[in-house]
């Protein structure tokens, strides 16, 4: 079992060039394969059934882990026996047999037009501050995703045509639109990048954004910031990245209506991925008719009875 794990990543790796994230998730997924595999008594893939691995979902199941990491090992199963049956002749792969367990699909926390106002109205005045605002106005202004913003270098951007080139999942480059709110924060921030008072560190010539020591800034870094920020800009709502590029979607299908462009300018592979943004559309247009719809009121009514309507039968 282990020399078959240990091929199968070798060859994610090499052939399918999947990201090191992406790896590290294989692989703790197919330790539990192994682990359960050892407490069996079981030797090779082939002799592994659908059954033992219901058994092993079940394992899971009992010790709390939800429905979607449950899908996610059961995914990582079947491309391992997948490529067992390709590479060994073995003739049903077991993990075909299992279904995942159902979960319910958590819809997204977006900020509405107004919480983004206020928690960009907010003018810095330390250079914390200034590249601060930058990142945040370009999350939210060309949806990217963390590590998308992170990777991004000076030169990514094209400065004419205001589009930013950047490297999503699986290595796609794509580019994006960079509104002139971003632009204008991104230029204030570059004024002063080069005159940063690192304390002898060697600033980073290539990356957009950077710390205090003149690296490249880490995810976590802007995690911690963007926190930072909207505790003293915003409304008490707890702002992450990610809630930027979702409010970034949820605000571009409210107006547009365009889910494919949506799907375009988020970089999904697939458009059932990007479909979740229409329940948060519905959502906004169901709370705007209970609002505004004379006879939409939800709350219950006292029936009136016999006597408050005058007798009539």
């Amino acid at each position: 079992m282990q020399r078959w794990v240990e091929q199968f990543l070798s060859h994610l790796k090499s052939e399918r060039q999947l990201s090191r994230h992406t790896l590290i998730a294989y692989q703790r997924d197919l330790k539990t394969l192994i682990e359960f595999a050892e407490e069996q008594a079981l030797q090779a893939p082939s002799e592994i059934t659908g059954a033992h691995l219901r058994a092993l979902i079940s394992q899971g199941h009992r010790r709390g882990l939800s429905g979607r990491s449950q899908q996610r090992k059961l995914s990582a199963f079947r491309s391992f026996f997948d490529y067992v049956t390709r590479e060994s002749g073995l003739e049903n792969n077991p993990a075909q047999l299992v279904t995942a367990p159902k979960t319910g699909k958590k819809l997204p926390k977006v900020l509405d037009p107004d919480q983004m106002a206020k928690l960009l109205t907010a003018n810095p005045v330390a250079w914390h501050g200034v590249r601060d605002k930058a990142m945040i106005e370009l999350l939210y202004s060309s949806g990217l995703r963390l590590s998308e913003l992170t990777s991004s270098n000076i030169d990514s951007i094209s400065w004419d045509d205001r589009v930013i080139l950047v490297e999503g999942k699986g290595s796609k480059q794509r580019l994006v639109p960079v509104g002139s709110y971003a632009i204008s924060a991104i230029e204030q921030w570059l004024a002063i990048r080069d005159n940063l008072p690192t304390k002898g560190h060697v600033i980073n010539s290539d990356a957009l954004f950077i710390s205090e020591r003149g690296s490249r800034i880490s995810p976590s870094n802007v995690q911690s910031r963007i926190k930072v920020w909207s505790r003293q800009a915003g409304d008490g709502v707890s702002v992450h990245p990610h809630m930027l590029r979702h409010s970034f979607a949820s605000h571009i299908l409210e107006s547009s209506g365009d889910l494919r462009s949506v799907q375009e300018l988020l970089g999904h592979a697939d458009i059932s991925t990007t479909q979740i943004y229409t329940h948060l559309d519905f959502q906004h247009l169901a709370s705007v008719y209970d609002t505004a719809h004379p006879r939409a009121s939800r709350q219950t009514k006292k029936t009136p009875s016999s006597s408050d309507s005058g007798g009539v039968q």
